[in-house]
Formats: C-alpha cells, sequence, structure tokens
C-alpha cells in the first residue's frame, strides 16, 4: 500500500492468485470489460506460448471518492505453473489482498489444496502473515457439468475462514462480487490500522459506491452462507 494523506491519494495492489487454468485471468479480462474505460487503464498481458499467463496482468482502476480521495487498484495476476513459483512470489511482495481463484471442478480440488498450500508459503517468503492478509476465495467455472453442486460448495464455505463467492468469469458473472467483496476486506484492515476515515474523511460506503458505478450498476456481494 501506498498512501499519501496530504494528497489524499492511496495506491492498493490486489493479486489474483490459484492454480493453472483456474480463470485469474479471465477474471481480469472480464472486470476490464465491464468496468467504466474511462476509469481504467490497458490490460496488460504477457503469455508464453502455450498462451498461459507468464509473468502477470495489471489492470489500473482509478476512482475519485466525494472527498476528494484518490483511489487506485491495481490488479495482478500470477503463473499457475509450478516452474514459475519465483515469479509467484515476486508478484505477491507488498500485496494488500488477495483472491484465491479455484476451479470447481471436483477432479482440480488436489491442484486447488495445492495452490493455496503454496500461496501461503510464498506469502510466509515475503514477510505477509497469511491469517492476517484479507483474502477472499472465488469457485470459478460453475457452469461445468462436473462442478462441485451448490449443496456440496456450501459445506466447503462453512469450513473456510475466508468468504468464498462463486463465478462463471468467462462471461462475467461473479467477477464484480469477487472484487467488492476482496476490496471491502482490504478497506476494513486499512481502516483499522490507518484510521482512514478520520485521516481522510471518506467513509468505506463512499468508496464501495464510487468502486461499484464503475461497472453502471451495484450488483449484490454477499459471500455463499452470507445474506
Amino acid at each position: 500500500m501506498l498512501i499519501d494523506f496530504r494528497a489524499k491519494e492511496i495506491t492498493l495492489k490486489l493479486v489474483y492468485y490459484g492454480p493453472a487454468l483456474s480463470g485469474k485471468t479471465t477474471n481480469l479480462q472480464a472486470i476490464h470489460r465491464l468496468i467504466n474505460p474511462d476509469s481504467t487503464g490497458r490490460l496488460m498481458t504477457l503469455d508464453t506460448r502455450d498462451d498461459r499467463t507468464l509473468f502477470f496482468d495489471l489492470l489500473p482502476i482509478s476512482i475519485d471518492s466525494p472527498t476528494g480521495l484518490s483511489l487506485r487498484l491495481k490488479l495482478f495476476t500470477v503463473p499457475g505453473q509450478v516452474m514459475h513459483n519465483a515469479t509467484r512470489r515476486l508478484v505477491l511482495k507488498g500485496a494488500d489482498g488477495v483472491a484465491f481463484i479455484a476451479d470447481s471442478r471436483r477432479a482440480q480440488s488436489d491442484a486447488n489444496q495445492d495452490s493455496l498450500r503454496n500461496l501461503r508459503e510464498n506469502l510466509r517468503e515475503n514477510g505477509l502473515d497469511a491469517d492476517a492478509l484479507p483474502t477472499v476465495i472465488q469457485y470459478n467455472k460453475r457452469d461445468l457439468p462436473d462442478a462441485w453442486t451448490k449443496e456440496e460448495l456450501a459445506k466447503i464455505s462453512e469450513a473456510s475462514r475466508e468468504p468464498v463467492y462463486e463465478a462463471v468469469a468467462i462471461q462475467g458473472e461473479g467477477v464484480g462480487e469477487t472484487l467488492f467483496g476482496l476490496f471491502a476486506r482490504v478497506w476494513a484492515h486499512l481502516e483499522k490500522e490507518h484510521r482512514l476515515g478520520e485521516n481522510l474523511g471518506t467513509t468505506a460506503r463512499d468508496v464501495n459506491l464510487q468502486l461499484r458505478s464503475l461497472f453502471g450498476e451495484a450488483p449484490g456481494s454477499s459471500p455463499l452462507g452470507e445474506h
């Protein structure tokens, strides 16, 4: 996080993490497609020869709050392949929050668990507390026939410490909800540490409304199991 109280400017780094081909890049592509083009920069992608993200995607989103706060969100993804673990660790450095993108297919359960363990290891390597860092989990590819059922996913959600969201990222479903949920947790964490409302005159509601307005609507952002 970069914060300038005098200039009322905050820059946050949000990282989309998960196993290979779980939909991390697709999430950013969907956000870029759905968001107001006046409020976002160019989506940059570096791919390998097999079209998998090699380094990262960067999606800057600018938000100007009613109180004059300038908030800049930088969204990154990491490569899913094990061979690029050093790059994953580098991209995680300085992260303010993580969206873990899991694959809903039953056959990918082990890959999800391996990637989640790898996330926690890399956070520790970067000196970040995996238990304290704001994190949400998105189960993507909910439209596939071999995906966990809603009932099965609800049980997974009950056992999770992090909020769980459902998505079909290729259709843009659930990507906004995941982003809103992650941002809300990041903001609450920063408010506790830096008293942003007191120092910047901006409430969480103000900034959340601004973020939602970039999508042209305000879809619900309750994770699975919350109402």
